[in-house]
């Protein structure tokens, strides 16, 4: 049974990883910054980093989502109890992510214990608990991050213009191929490559790309701006693996045998062989579905998240990454209203979503463990 919890927590770390490695480097590949290779291979060191410090600084979130305060005593220290939660979240955000939805693995977990504490003990699990600590922060960091993020992006812009730094925008030149009918003397009609015609775009269009003009302190702007971009992303993925790793490593408290720092360190390496592996889908919706934004303003998304995970990991917080990176940049897409608010729909609707399929899926697994266990 030992061995079968450890191997579900590493499931469920693989699929936090593959659901959400990528959040914190989104604005990096939507704003064109860089790659989607560059950007997951930060993402996975500095997620990684961010891991190994949550050994000494995130203790509070241990004890937290070892399930203690919401179920029994008795039913926290059953091994059969976690290794449900495991397969009850590690399933759900597995799911998400193969659909493409960015979803809360802290969600999951709360749904889990609660789906699998109801068939284990009904009425003993305690909702007075799971208000405070857990549903009110999952509630209010979203609306957190939609203000901080817009707010931030018009204080930064407006820093920018009073510094005189402008904006700049290339002008494409170039050919493209036309596939055009020709007819045939089969009298098929057949696709063939006609001449290739000369285009020219400018202005503001995904095929121009838009940079700062202009130097400061002798340093060119774009170089600065790419610098904290990159910075800033780091900061956001540091923070996801400093908050996510502690709830992951808190279902491995009751192994006895089994010094917690190590768990610790298995749960970062399944989070970033997730990362790493499966991250596409959900990337490809974070960075280029929900909204456009520019160097700037992925920027200020990035350094609002991070602030906000941070400050919730140093006070014991449960604050879901993915719902403070969304409202993030959902914020900056409301402020330059190019939000997709279809994309933004779904998103939300996934999230209401997560707990009750978690907790399903944890109940029936409680349920079978105990049969066969």
């Amino acid at each position: 049974m030992s061995l079968l919890l450890f191997a579900a927590v590493c499931f469920l770390a693989y699929s936090n990883g593959a659901n959400d490695n990528f959040k914190g480097v989104a604005s990096l590949f939507g704003s064109r910054t860089t790659s989607y290779r560059t950007a997951i291979t930060w993402a996975t060191v500095t997620t990684f980093a961010g891991s190994v410090c949550a050994v000494f600084l995130a203790q509070g979130l241990i004890r937290k989502f070892s399930g203690k305060g919401l179920v029994p005593d008795q039913l926290v220290g059953s091994e059969h109890f976690l290794l449900s939660v495991a397969l009850g979240a590690g399933a759900t955000v597995l799911l998400a992510t193969l659909t493409g939805f960015p979803i809360s693995t802290t969600h999951g977990l709360t749904g889990a214990m609660v789906g699998s504490g109801f068939v284990a003990v009904g009425a003993q699990v305690n909702l007075a608990t799971l208000q405070t600590n857990f549903v009110l922060p999952l509630l209010v960091s979203p609306l957190l991050a939609v203000a901080l993020g817009a707010l931030l992006y018009l204080l930064l812009r407006f820093l920018r213009l009073q510094l005189g730094i402008k904006k700049e925008w290339c002008l494409c030149v170039g050919q493209s191929q036309r596939v055009v009918p020709v007819p045939q003397p089969s009298s098929v009609m057949a696709l063939q490559s006609a001449a290739p015609p000369l285009e020219v775009t400018m202005g503001e269009t995904a095929s121009c790309s838009e940079r700062y003009a202009g130097s400061f302190f002798g340093i060119n702007c774009q170089q600065i701006m790419d610098a904290a971009h990159f910075l800033s992303a780091g900061v956001v993925s540091f923070a996801r693996g400093l908050n996510d790793t502690p709830k992951i490593a808190a279902l491995l408290v009751v192994l006895a045998s089994f010094r917690i720092d190590w768990g610790l360190v298995a749960v970062a390496v399944a989070m970033a062989l997730g990362g790493w592996l499966n991250a596409r889908k959900v990337a490809e919706v974070m960075s280029l579905k929900l909204t456009g934004m520019n160097h700037g303003q992925g920027f200020a998304a990035n350094l609002s998240t991070g602030l906000l995970v941070i400050g919730a990991s140093s006070f014991g917080l449960p604050v879901s990454t993915t719902h403070v990176s969304v409202g993030s940049l959902f914020g900056i897409g409301l402020t330059t209203r190019r939000a997709d608010l279809r994309v933004a729909r779904n998103i939300l609707l996934s999230w209401f979503i997560t707990l009750p399929c978690a907790a399903a899926i944890s109940g029936v697994a409680y349920w079978i463990v105990r049969i066969f266990g």
